[in-house]
């Protein structure tokens, strides 16, 4: 019987073995996991899960006796510390190693660490306890300082205010998100948290974080000082790559792969999620992509590229990533960046609902960030995939929005 091992036991591992059931898979699946809980979904830790409103077990993506029935072995609580390639087998801490037929890597990516100290207080979101021990400081009150106004760090803003938290946003770019979208849609980001009660101090960075658990000083680089009772840090991340340095397989900013996830110098490893940096052959260029929705898109394709070998798909994906954010729903789709060309649909200043065109070449949409507006990202999605210029895209959203004013 042949053997697939999927290394990462979060939603891009789960939805491999899942994929690989469906795809008429009949070899034994055995899904490792470093954190001893069972698989849960990681959207909810900075939304849901921080508010109370969700709990450990409503995020769960497998349960013991569904992976019993699609006949997926669980093997929690044990990390990977290495692949030995001509062996083809996975080294784990704590466990035997496994020998695979197909290895597939999705051990996602990690926050990264805080430079200030990582003592009581200081948190970072990215996994269960993380969410978990926030959660706790945040019930008993106080000032709470975000430093890092990306997604998480903007969800976490949004639903520190839900639990009715006093809330400082710093970041030390001039606006949020201006990497992702640009500076003008970034300012409409600030409007939107001010609104909210959340006070924003942008372009200035922390030097330093003095004190401890309730009694915190955030020294900024301007030389003022922010008191505070919790401190969370939501800087970015990084893959958790590591563990695959010594294996022989290339590494560089995640498990380099070809364009249908397969590790460049192994073609029986693959590469799901924020771990993967696999070539795109619609952009030309390898990618590594940090998307709830790319790891699940790119599960189904390992998965069926593990079961029929000789009919291997090709991975393109159209990008889509959403964040909520106060009374925002936020979906990007394609491409967008700081730089790139763009128009707006409809007023943010008046209406609660836009949309923001990019173009990268003047004349094809090249992606959108849509704000409460279902059937605009419906539309946009379509219009990438079908390669749509921008101006009939714009016509036709703001023909839609004419309709819905009448």
């Amino acid at each position: 019987m042949t053997s697939t091992v999927i290394v990462g036991s979060s939603v891009g591992g789960v939805r491999t073995a899942q994929a690989l059931r469906s795809e008429g898979y009949d070899g034994e699946v055995v899904l490792v996991g470093e954190e001893s809980e069972l698989p849960y979904d990681k959207p909810p830790l900075s939304k849901g899960l921080l508010a109370g409103t969700a709990t450990a077990d409503s995020v769960r993506l497998l349960t013991q006796d569904a992976a019993d029935r699609a006949g997926i072995r669980l093997l929690l609580g044990h990390r990977a510390t290495r692949v030995d390639v001509a062996a083809n087998l996975v080294e784990l801490q704590g466990h035997d190693p496994l020998r695979y037929d197909h290895l597939v890597v999705a051990t996602g990516a990690r926050a990264r660490p805080s430079p200030w100290g990582e003592r009581p207080g200081i948190h970072v979101v990215r996994v269960l306890r993380d969410a978990q021990l926030l959660r706790q400081d945040l019930l008993d009150g106080g000032h709470v300082v975000v430093v890092g106004a990306g997604f998480i760090g903007a969800e976490v803003a949004s639903t520190a205010r839900l639990l009715d938290l006093e809330v400082t946003l710093v970041d030390p770019l001039p606006v949020p998100m201006s990497r992702v979208l640009n500076p003008e849609v970034g300012g409409w980001f600030v409007d939107l948290h001010r609104r909210h009660g959340v006070r924003s101090i942008f372009g200035v960075g922390v030097e330093a974080i003095d004190g401890e658990l309730g009694d915190f000083t955030v020294r900024l680089t301007d030389g003022s000082e922010l008191a505070a009772a919790v401190v969370v840090v939501g800087i970015g991340a990084e893959p958790n790559d590591g563990w695959l340095r010594s294996s022989g397989l290339v590494v560089d900013n995640g498990l380099v792969c070809d364009q249908y996830c397969r590790a460049v110098d192994a073609d029986n490893v693959f590469g799901v999620g924020d771990v993967a940096r696999w070539f795109h052959p619609g952009y030309g260029a390898e990618m590594r992509v940090e998307h709830w929705t790319n790891a699940v898109d790119q599960a189904v394709c390992v998965a069926h590229n593990i079961a029929h070998p000789d009919d291997l798909r090709v991975y393109a994906p159209v990008e889509y990533v959403w964040s909520d954010q106060h009374d925002w729903k936020v979906q990007v789709v394609g491409r967008t960046s700081g730089t790139t060309e763009h128009v707006v649909v409809g007023d943010p200043a008046e209406d609660n609902r836009f949309a923001v065109l990019y173009t990268r070449d003047g004349t094809t949409l090249s992606g959108a960030a849509v704000v409460n507006w279902p059937r605009a990202l419906i539309g946009c999605r379509r219009a990438l995939r079908d390669g749509s210029r921008l101006a009939q895209v714009h016509d036709a959203l703001t023909a839609q929005a004419s309709k819905v004013q009448e």
